[in-house]
């Protein structure tokens, strides 16, 4: 583990203080369970946007996508 000085604005810090005691722990504990939770939840959407962007498609179209104003119609008179 590597220490680090960072710059918090008063109100920040005084939360930081509140929630590390309502926890029992030090803020800089706080401070590096809060990045590291916020890593995870970066590596967790980077997968699944990944994941979504190599879906398979379905098929493929035949000829032109209908206008906004076909589909409507179309629809209409289902």
């Amino acid at each position: 583990m590597k220490n680090v000085t960072i710059t918090v604005e008063d109100e920040a810090l005084e939360w930081a203080r509140i929630e590390a005691a309502k926890r029992n722990t030090s803020v800089s504990r706080l401070v590096g369970e809060l990045l590291a939770e916020r890593m995870r939840q970066e590596d967790a959407y980077e997968l699944a946007m990944r994941e979504a962007l190599n879906f398979p498609s379905w098929g493929k179209s035949e000829g032109p996508y209908l206008t906004r104003d076909e589909l409507y119609d179309r629809a209409r008179f289902r």
